[in-house]
């Protein structure tokens, strides 16, 4: 697979770049090809600075060096040049044979490298174009092995941008969350929009009954949900943003940017008391009358918001068991694995007897935006919801007042907890506080049993060990929730074989 591209000067290479470090990651490779004066370090270099968010960091040519490391805040970079190598089995001898996994390696002259050049990588070959400018290039970009899919994409992306009008805007990278989706900003003229791309893909192989992991619990695994359920919110009167272009099958949204100003304040972050009191009145609004699960997504389709379901729901916390208690060195067996679930099954199906509303799953601090110019619960822009389920409407206040990334102190979730009763309470003489606080508990436990799992997943299997020091935070929590008296056979099982995560 070759993608050729005219390039007109600087601009439109780093413009190139920002495009394919959306769809890269560490293990990649680019081998970037092209005689002397070609435009190599030039286009190594604008890729290093998308990383890094800096367009004035020093990005000199590794040619002397010959290998320049950088730790960039997605990932490191490896930056080397192989001009002055004789012979490939140099490589070694300077420690670049094998290459790093765990890195993205950009490598000029390649062709030094001989037989010693990873099967699985990306060619850009450079060449200069007079007849263009002084500062033309035309870039053949190649996919070789697992590199072919990934410079497929990048013509997608690129005949995408072309035809929403955003080819020319500038990129600035946005940071990235726990999918495999990434995100950047597009800047043209006096306006800013988010490119989220989004590939699709299942979340682990399908070992639940012939399903994978996020088509068993639920989990978006392609962007209809996120447009579906934008619209629904905004037409409930809900802040989200407007989706202004959508590629449906490949994977690809420009969207409202709602700006970087959040709900949290200093360093630790803390939360701004007044901003989740709004987000709690959010809810409370959402609560507040029937949700329906059909949406409208095109003239011709309809999406249907799925069931939290108990199945679904234990898969979830079956994480624990299978990620968490190996990481603590604990085995149990399988008389043990079935009385958790059998516990579990007895509480939620409580749960499951509730009626259902809108359920949109990741509705805490990082995804949440102060509107500032809005008022009342407008002020609260939503931007993550694509995992939207029908379930119970506990969980999202939950998922607010037990934030896994931030310390909410418990008067402040108790205080909050209270004011989301009242108000539903005096909007509704039929709800119950006290069913809702046992539904709370319930949700908290089911929430934090998985996150434990969730985090011990993230650092094992896909890399991410900055997870793992928020899985404290999220024991207390879970501790608080199985306090609950209802609770009290699974609280039990958890005192029994669970222990806390490491200090």
């Amino acid at each position: 697979m070759t993608l050729t591209l005219a390039l007109g000067n600087e601009t439109a290479t780093a413009q190139l770049m920002a495009d394919l470090a959306l769809l890269i990651g560490p293990g990649d490779v680019i081998a970037l090809r092209g005689d002397l004066g070609a435009g190599k370090t030039a286009a190594a270099r604008a890729l290093i600075r998308y990383l890094a968010g800096d367009d004035e960091l020093e990005v000199p040519s590794p040619t002397f060096t010959l290998a320049q490391s950088y730790d960039l805040p997605p990932y490191p970079v490896l930056h080397t040049d192989l001009y002055r190598i004789g012979d490939p089995g140099e490589l070694e001898e300077i420690g670049l044979a094998p290459l790093p996994d765990g890195a993205l390696v950009l490598i000029e002259w390649p062709e030094r490298a001989g037989a010693l050049l990873p099967a699985d990588r990306i060619d850009i070959e450079l060449t200069h174009r007079p007849a263009l400018g002084a500062s033309a290039r035309a870039a053949a970009i190649t996919g070789h092995g697992k590199g072919i899919e990934k410079v497929e994409r990048l013509a997608a992306l690129r005949e995408f941008l072309e035809q929403t009008g955003f080819m020319a805007a500038q990129r600035r990278r946005m940071a990235g969350d726990a999918s495999t989706r990434s995100y950047a900003r597009l800047i043209r003229d006096d306006d800013c929009h988010i490119l989220m791309n989004s590939p699709r893909r299942p979340d682990g192989p399908a070992i639940y009954h012939g399903k994978s992991y996020s088509a068993a619990v639920h989990l978006a695994e392609d962007v209809t949900p996120f447009v579906a359920v934008a619209d629904a919110l905004r037409h409930a009167g809900i802040s989200a943003p407007t989706v202004s272009y959508a590629d449906l099958d490949c994977g690809f949204l420009i969207t409202e940017d709602f700006g970087t100003e959040g709900v949290l304040e200093g360093s630790p972050p803390t939360p701004i008391v007044a901003r989740y009191e709004a987000a709690t009145d959010l809810l409370v609004k959402l609560h507040g009358e029937p949700r329906p699960a059909r949406l409208p997504l095109t003239a011709q389709r309809d999406y249907v918001i799925p069931p939290f379901d108990i199945d679904a729901m234990l898969i979830e916390i079956s994480l624990m068991l299978d990620w968490y208690l190996p990481d603590r060195g604990v085995a149990i067996d399988d008389e043990q694995r079935r009385r958790f679930m059998t516990l579990w099954r007895g509480v939620l199906a409580r749960i499951v007897a509730l009626p259902p509303t809108w359920m949109l799953r990741d509705y805490h601090s990082p995804n949440l935006i102060w509107l500032a110019e809005r008022s009342g619960t407008d002020r609260v822009g939503v931007i993550d919801f694509q995992d939207t389920v029908m379930g119970p409407p506990a969980y999202d206040l939950v998922s607010l007042l037990q934030d896994a990334r931030v310390d909410v102190p418990e008067p402040l979730e108790i205080a909050l907890l209270t004011r989301y009763a009242k108000l539903r309470r005096a909007a509704d003489a039929a709800f119950d506080p006290a069913g809702f606080a046992a539904s709370y508990a319930t949700m908290s436990a089911q929430r934090n049993t998985r996150l434990l799992g969730t985090f011990a997943r993230l650092n094992r299997r896909d890399g991410k060990p900055h997870y793992l020091k928020h899985q404290p935070r999220i024991w207390t929590y879970l501790q608080r929730a199985l306090a609950h008296p209802s609770l009290a056979d699974l609280r039990a099982w958890f005192a029994a074989q669970v222990p806390p995560p490491a200090a």
